[in-house]
C-alpha cells in the first residue's frame, strides 16, 4: 500500500511538472525537451532546479510596473526617442530593418548629431570619468552589475562623495546579487551619508520569496554612467579594476568603453530614470534632465535595451538581422559564447554567402560550461568558413560587432542565453564609417594577441573530449 501511494504521488509529481512544461509558449523545442530529460532522469533534484532556474519571469506586477514608468516617461519625453525620418532618409537600405527592428523593442529610433571618443583601456576610461564627475554641475547617474571595493571602486565612490558634498543630484544603482559586497560595505554606507542617493536593483533581501515567484539569477547587468544629461558612457566596464581580484586567475578583465555626447545621450537618460523609478517609485518623473543639443557633423545612434520585461527573443532576432545585412565583413567578440541556434545558423550562413565572418573568444574563460558550450560548436562554424580566435592575455570582456566598416554594436549584452532572456541588458546601435573603423582597430590589437582555432586541430579533438563539449552544451537551453 505504501509502495502504491509513494508509487502513485512520483507520478504526479513528475506529471505536474511534465504539464507545466508543455503548456508554457515561450519554450524552444530544444529547451522543452532538455527540461523533460532533466526532470526525467532527475526528477526531484531536476524540480528544484526548475523551481529556481526554469522560468524567466520577475513577476506580473514587476513586468506590468516596469512598463508603466517606461511607457510614462515616453510620454512625458517623446522627443527623446528619436526620429523615424532619419531611417528613411540617412541609413543605406540594406541596414535600415535592423535598425527599424531595434526600435520595435523599446521605441528608440535614431537620433542625428552623436559624438564618441573610444577610451584606450580601462584605466583611461575611469580616468575620464572622474574628470567628467569633478566637471559635473548638476547631476551623476550610475548604474553597474558589478562594482568591487577595489581602486577603481572606491575612486569612482570618491568622486561621487565630491560631487555630493558640492551639490550635485547623484544617483547610484547597483545589481543586488552582482555587487552583494559592494552594496554591505563600509563605502557604499559612506556614499550614503555624503548624501549620494543609493539603490539596489533587483534586491536579495527576501531569496526564498525570489525563488518562489521569480528566479534569483534574473538580474540587472546593465553598465551606464551618465554625467550632467550631456555625456554617457556605453560599452562592457564594470565599476572594478581590470585585475578583478574576485577571479584574479583569470585576469585581466579586457574591456571596452565609448563616451558619448549628443542625442543618443537622452536615451540612455530615460533608460537610467525607468530602472531608477522601479526601486524610487516617489521620485519625480520630471527630474530626470534630457539633452538634445546635437553635436555638428555627428553620426547616427539609437539605445537597443533588453530585459525579461521585454519581447522575448528580441535580441537574438536583432543579432540574426544584423548577421543576415553584413555585405563584406562581421566582426563579433564576445566573452561567453552560449548561443541558440538562430544565432549560429545567422553566423553559418553569412559565412556560407561570403561575407568574413571573425568571431574572439576568451582563450581561458571564468566559467568551464560556457567554455565548453562554446567550443562544441567550433566545428560547425569553422566547417562553414566562420574564423575563429581565442585571446590570450587575460579575459576578454568586451562585447563588440562592427558590420562592413559602417554599423557598430556596442554595449553589455553577450551572445549567450543569459543576456538574450534573463538580463536587464543596453547598448548603442550608430551608423558611422569613422568610428566603426577606430573599433574594428581594437577588435584587430584583440586578433593580434590571439591563438587562430584551425578545423584541423578541432578534427583531432579526443572522443572523450567532444563528448564533454557536447554534453554540457546539451544543458545549454536551462543554463
Amino acid at each position: 500500500m505504501i509502495f502504491e501511494l509513494i508509487t502513485l504521488l512520483h507520478f504526479l509529481f513528475v506529471t505536474g511538472f511534465t504539464i507545466r512544461i508543455l503548456v508554457r509558449n515561450n519554450l524552444t523545442p530544444t529547451t522543452r525537451l532538455t527540461w523533460f530529460l532533466v526532470i526525467l532522469i532527475l526528477p526531484y533534484i531536476g524540480a528544484v532546479i526548475y523551481w529556481m532556474f526554469g522560468e524567466a519571469d520577475v513577476g506580473f506586477h514587476a513586468d506590468s510596473k516596469r512598463q508603466k514608468i517606461l511607457t510614462q516617461l515616453e510620454e512625458n519625453h517623446p522627443e527623446v526617442l528619436g526620429n523615424k525620418k532619419y531611417l528613411e532618409e540617412h541609413i543605406e537600405q540594406q541596414y535600415c530593418s535592423a535598425f527599424a527592428y531595434a526600435s520595435s523593442v523599446n521605441g528608440f529610433q535614431l537620433t542625428a548629431g552623436n559624438s564618441a571618443r573610444l577610451m584606450r583601456d580601462a584605466k583611461d576610461t575611469t580616468s575620464n570619468m572622474i574628470a567628467d564627475f569633478d566637471a559635473a554641475t548638476d547631476h551623476i547617474h550610475i548604474l553597474y552589475y558589478i562594482w568591487l571595493e577595489d581602486e577603481t571602486g572606491i575612486s569612482i565612490a570618491n568622486a561621487l562623495m565630491r560631487a555630493a558634498q558640492r551639490g550635485v543630484k547623484c544617483r547610484v544603482m547597483a545589481d543586488g546579487l552582482g555587487s552583494r559586497k559592494f552594496i554591505a560595505s563600509s563605502t557604499w554606507k559612506k556614499m550614503q551619508a555624503c548624501g549620494v542617493d543609493v539603490a539596489v536593483a533587483l534586491p536579495l533581501k527576501n531569496p526564498i520569496r525570489t525563488l518562489i515567484f521569480s528566479r534569483i539569477d534574473l538580474r540587472n547587468h546593465r553598465k551606464i554612467t551618465i554625467i550632467d544629461g550631456k555625456i554617457t558612457y556605453c560599452g562592457s566596464n564594470n565599476c572594478a579594476d581590470p585585475e578583478f581580484r574576485v577571479k584574479a586567475k583569470y585576469a585581466p578583465w579586457v574591456d571596452i568603453m565609448l563616451r558619448f555626447e549628443g542625442p543618443i545621450v537622452a536615451q540612455n537618460q530615460l533608460l537610467f530614470a525607468s530602472d531608477w523609478l522601479v526601486r524610487n517609485p516617489s521620485t519625480d518623473l520630471n527630474d530626470f534632465v534630457y539633452s538634445l543639443e546635437a553635436k555638428p557633423h555627428g553620426f547616427y545612434a539609437q539605445v537597443f535595451a533588453d530585459g525579461p520585461t521585454e519581447r522575448r527573443d528580441a535580441t537574438p532576432q536583432l543579432f540574426t538581422l544584423l548577421f543576415a545585412q553584413a555585405q563584406e565583413k562581421l566582426i563579433i567578440s564576445t566573452p561567453y559564447f552560449v548561443p541558440d541556434y538562430s544565432v549560429v545558423n545567422g553566423l553559418c550562413a553569412a559565412a556560407h554567402r561570403g561575407v568574413k565572418v571573425v568571431m574572439i573568444f576568451p582563450q581561458r574563460n571564468d566559467s568551464f560550461v560556457v567554455s565548453a558550450t562554446s567550443k562544441s560548436y567550433y566545428r560547425q562554424l569553422l566547417e562553414s568558413g566562420v574564423i575563429i580566435y581565442e585571446f590570450k592575455d587575460g579575459l576578454l570582456h568586451a562585447k563588440t560587432m562592427t558590420i562592413d566598416g559602417s554599423i557598430t554594436l556596442i554595449g553589455s549584452t553577450n551572445l549567450d542565453l543569459r543576456s538574450f532572456d534573463l538580463n536587464y541588458e543596453n547598448n548603442i546601435l550608430l551608423r558611422d564609417d569613422e568610428l566603426t573603423v577606430e573599433v574594428q582597430h581594437r577588435q584587430q590589437d584583440y586578433i593580434e594577441h590571439s591563438h587562430k582555432i584551425l578545423l584541423d586541430d578541432v578534427l583531432k579533438w579526443s572522443l572523450p573530449r567532444r563528448i564533454w563539449y557536447n554534453i554540457v552544451a546539451m544543458l545549454g537551453p536551462v543554463l
